[in-house]
């Protein structure tokens, strides 16, 4: 939690406004590409030659990183009079209430991820029992979205000069409704690969101009509350989201969350597609 909300803190501090979006596509090509994709099989390879191995290699990099951020330069603001974290915590939340852009982004992206939440929390058993795929087969279809998530990081740039933000937004919700009533109603494996390859290309298009959008309005002394403010919500959410996700599927079969991701997620998107072009443009 400490570098997640500080690493969305610092960036701004370190590149212009202009270039935000594709500063972020590449950190989020970084933790697809190491953290989904590369880490589980370096981890898994380094574990079978000695089970320290992956905590050593784990121990040397995250001194690595931290040596590497010490030498970072940054526009900080000066630092402000110590005060509770309790009152710093209610001005982060005012802030947000307070900024119609900012708010109506933060609702959006959690009531999308309860949404969400729901059905990754069952993926494991859907993708057994509605796709007859096993162990392997489970660990493909996350492969393929975070496959598509390294296209869209590493072609972020061109994608956001000639959609635009709120473009980017709507196609991407779009894809996403559209992914819940696919696997809701999809029994064929090359077809719940294929819409996994193309969430994958959302999931990272939506996480990298979400964020860009957040840290161009916030001012800089309010990044690090607001960032974390989010950083609450979404795991609090995701948590929400896989207890629902639970209870349906166990009254409802594996396919139940889905449908209660279609119609909550399209319902959401519905109330807010006029929004998204103020969202976008907010300063």
């Amino acid at each position: 939690m400490f570098v997640d909300t500080t690493s969305q803190t610092m960036l701004p501090m370190i590149v212009r406004k202009d270039d935000l979006g594709v500063a972020n596509s590449r950190l989020m090509f970084g933790r697809l590409t190491i953290n989904r994709l590369g880490g589980p099989a370096i981890g898994a390879l380094l574990f079978a030659a000695g089970m320290a191995v992956p905590f050593v290699l784990q121990a040397v990099c995250v001194t690595f990183a931290a040596i590497v951020i010490v030498r970072i330069a940054t526009d900080q603001p000066p630092p402000l009079a110590t005060r509770s974290a309790r009152v710093e915590i209610a001005e982060g939340l005012r802030w947000v209430w307070a900024n119609p852009a900012i708010r109506t982004l933060t609702i959006t992206i959690f009531a999308f991820n309860i949404t969400f939440g729901a059905v990754w929390a069952i993926l494991v058993l859907y993708s057994v029992e509605r796709l007859g795929l096993g162990d392997i087969g489970f660990g493909l279809l996350t492969s393929f979205g975070a496959a598509g998530g390294i296209l869209v990081a590493v072609t972020y740039g061109r994608i956001e000069a000639r959609l635009g933000a709120a473009n980017i937004m709507r196609v991407g919700l779009s894809i996403e409704v559209l992914m819940h009533l696919t696997f809701a109603i999809n029994t064929v494996p090359v077809i719940a690969f294929a819409m996994f390859f193309v969430f994958g290309m959302h999931e990272a298009a939506w996480g990298t101009t979400s964020t860009t959008i957040r840290q161009r309005v916030v001012p800089l002394e309010f990044q690090g509350r607001v960032s974390s403010v989010n950083g609450v919500g979404v795991f609090s959410t995701l948590v929400v989201g896989a207890l629902l996700g639970g209870v349906i599927a166990s009254k409802w079969g594996v396919t139940g969350p889905f449908w209660f991701g279609f119609v909550g997620s399209l319902i959401t998107l519905t109330a807010i597609w006029t929004k998204l072009s103020d969202i976008a443009t907010a300063e």
